[in-house]
């Protein structure tokens, strides 16, 4: 449970937080102060999340944005800057799959993955950075994935861009330790969302059989260790990748 207002104060971006994990992480960071920015490719549903959030009693703010657009996520990144006077918490969440097996896979299902997960990372990152810099504070936390580390037949778009979340995590982490400023990913399995309730009973029951933990995890429980990750209660941790998969990648 949230510390009560741990971050009443503090700027939140939350990319991908109009729906599943960027939602309930949104979810997490305003019910502990936080007042949230939510750019979405979804333009309604980021409507949605802010009118939500604020509810909470905190202040929200609702993007329709491409977070691979560097001239979109710089007018995100101020207009955050100039509500809430500073960014400090950064969320990289959003993200897409296009599943095949490689000799399947098209050159614009490659693209697109490795656009979305991986140079949107880089781009709302690159965004925010500066702000954090100058406030010499921040925690940024992007949302990787255990096909990162394990690798997963029809996904070779969508393990190399959360692989290269991982590895961009841990370059950044050491880049910009000095100036007060945490770097740290959290890699989920599988996860109850939009995404995994496309999965047939059969599929489904065949994935538990691989998990130590039997059930599939809740995007609250990944909410739950981003929100850890934002804390004080992880200052003096960085760089690193934290499993939310029930063990699947033990």
């Amino acid at each position: 449970m949230c510390a009560e207002k741990e971050f009443a104060g503090k700027a939140a971006i939350v990319t991908g937080g109009g729906a599943g994990i960027g939602l309930a992480i949104a979810r997490m960071l305003a019910r502990g102060g936080a007042n949230v920015a939510v750019p979405d490719f979804n333009g309604p549903s980021s409507e949605a999340a802010a009118a939500e959030l604020s509810a909470l009693g905190v202040q929200a703010l609702a993007f329709q944005a491409d977070v691979a657009d560097p001239k979109r996520m710089v007018e995100v990144a101020e207009a955050t800057l100039a509500a809430f006077g500073g960014i400090h918490i950064l969320i990289n969440n959003a993200g897409i799959t296009r599943d095949n097996l490689m000799l399947r896979m098209e050159p614009a299902q490659w693209d697109a993955v490795i656009r979305t997960n991986l140079t949107g990372t880089f781009v709302a990152t690159h965004a925010c950075l500066r702000q954090m810099v100058k406030q010499r504070e921040g925690s940024i936390v992007s949302v990787a994935s255990v096909i990162g580390l394990m690798g997963n037949a029809g996904q070779v778009n969508y393990a190399a861009s959360k692989g290269g979340v991982i590895a961009f995590t841990k370059s950044l982490a050491r880049e910009v330790a000095s100036r007060n400023i945490r770097v740290n990913a959290v890699a989920p399995g599988y996860i109850a969302t939009d995404m995994t309730a496309k999965l047939t009973d059969e599929a489904r029951q065949a994935i538990l059989k691989t998990i130590p933990l039997p059930r599939m995890g809740t995007p609250e429980d990944v909410a739950r260790a981003v929100r850890f990750l934002c804390s004080e209660e992880s200052s003096y941790i960085t760089g690193v990748c934290l499993r939310v998969d029930g063990g699947l990648a033990i």
